[in-house]
C-alpha cells in the first residue's frame, strides 16, 4: 500500500492506493499556510494512523521540483515551500521512502499510466484553470527540461504588446478561471459560477459566447504551437472545465478556423479529453513513485 499526496492551494487530498492504482481509503484536510513544518506534521499524522501497511509516500505538490533531492522552488500559492526539501523532511518523520513531483506533471503521468495518452509516444497534456499546466511526453517520458520548466504553459507568451511594453502570457490568456468571471460579470453572476456561466455559453447567449469563443482561440493557438514545436500524437485536455463538451468543440472549431483564415497552416491536432479528473494528481504521483523506486514498467 502507498500514500499518496496532492498538495492543493485550499486542500491536502490523500489517498491509500495500491501498486495498480486501486484507491482504498481517501481524505483531505485544510492546506495549512503557516509553514512548511505544519505541512509536513499534518502529513505525518495521516501517515501515522496507517504506517504499518504503508510502503512509500508519493506527493504531487505545486512548483519547480527537483525530482532528484526532493527540493521544492517557489511552490505556488504555498510560499513557504520555496527551497524546502519535503522529501528529507518526510523521510525523517515517518521512515519510508518518499517521491515529489510538480502537479501538473503529476497529471501528465496519470495519462500517460492509465489515461488518455497511454500506449502513445509523443503526447501533451494541458491542464486549465487559474493557469496552465501539464506535461510533455517526449520518447515515452516525462519531459523536464535543463531547469525542470518543461511544459510550463503559463510562463508562454501569447503576444506583446510593444506600445505598454507588456507581454501577454498564456497563464492569462487561457485562464479557465479568467473567462469565468469575465463571463459572470457581463451576466451578472457571482465570482467563479462555472456552472451559471456555461449554462450561459450553451444557451448561445451571444455576450457569452464572444468572450468563449475568444478564450477558445488563444487555445487553440497555443495547441498548433505547440504541434509545430513538439510535433505529439495526441493532445489531452484537463481541469475541471474539461467536464463541459462545449469546451472541446470550441478548442477544435477554432482550430479550423485559424487553419481556414491562414491556409498555410497544415498541422491538425489530435485532441482528446483527459480520462482522469480530480484524482489525476494523485495517480500521477503514484506512478512517479514507482518509476523512482520500484523501477516499474523496466
Amino acid at each position: 500500500m502507498y500514500l499518496v499526496f496532492d498538495i492543493g492551494g485550499t486542500f491536502v487530498k490523500y489517498a491509500m492506493m495500491t501498486r495498480s492504482g486501486e484507491q482504498i481509503d481517501e481524505g483531505k484536510f485544510p492546506t495549512p499556510y503557516q509553514s512548511a513544518e505544519d505541512l509536513v506534521q499534518q502529513m505525518s499524522d495521516v501517515f501515522k494512523e496507517s504506517a504499518p501497511n504503508i510502503k512509500g509516500i508519493a506527493i504531487s505538490c505545486p512548483g519547480t521540483i527537483d525530482v532528484d533531492t526532493g527540493i521544492v522552488y517557489y511552490g505556488g500559492a504555498l510560499k513557504y515551500l520555496h527551497r524546502k526539501n519535503l522529501v528529507t523532511m518526510l523521510t525523517e518523520s515517518c521512515g519510508v521512502p518518499v517521491s515529489i513531483e510538480n502537479d501538473g506533471k503529476c497529471a501528465a503521468l496519470a495519462e500517460q499510466w492509465q489515461g488518455s495518452v497511454k500506449g502513445y509516444k509523443h503526447s501533451v497534456v494541458l491542464v486549465f484553470g487559474t493557469g496552465v499546466g501539464g506535461g510533455l511526453i517526449i520518447d515515452g517520458k516525462l519531459h523536464r527540461g535543463a531547469n525542470r520548466e518543461a511544459g510550463e504553459q503559463s510562463y508562454v507568451m501569447d503576444s506583446y504588446d510593444h506600445q505598454a511594453n507588456k507581454a501577454l502570457f498564456v497563464g492569462e490568456s487561457c485562464s479557465a478561471a479568467e473567462m469565468v468571471n469575465k463571463i459572470a460579470k457581463v451576466k451578472g453572476l457571482a465570482e467563479n459560477d462555472g456552472v451559471g456561466v456555461f449554462e450561459y455559453i450553451n444557451n448561445q447567449d451571444p455576450e457569452a459566447v464572444a468572450i468563449f469563443e475568444r478564450f477558445c482561440q488563444h487555445v487553440a493557438g497555443q495547441i498548433l504551437n505547440l504541434q509545430y514545436i513538439i510535433d505529439p500524437e495526441i493532445f489531452a485536455i484537463g481541469g475541471g472545465i474539461s467536464v463541459q463538451p462545449v469546451f472541446l468543440e470550441g478548442i477544435k472549431k477554432a482550430v479550423e478556423t485559424i487553419k481556414t483564415a491562414n491556409p498555410h497552416h497544415i498541422a491538425t491536432p489530435n485532441i482528446v479529453t483527459c480520462h482522469f479528473r480530480s484524482a489525476a494528481n494523485l495517480y500521477g504521483a503514484l506512478y512517479h513513485f514507482l518509476l523512482q523506486h520500484e523501477s516499474y514498467g523496466n
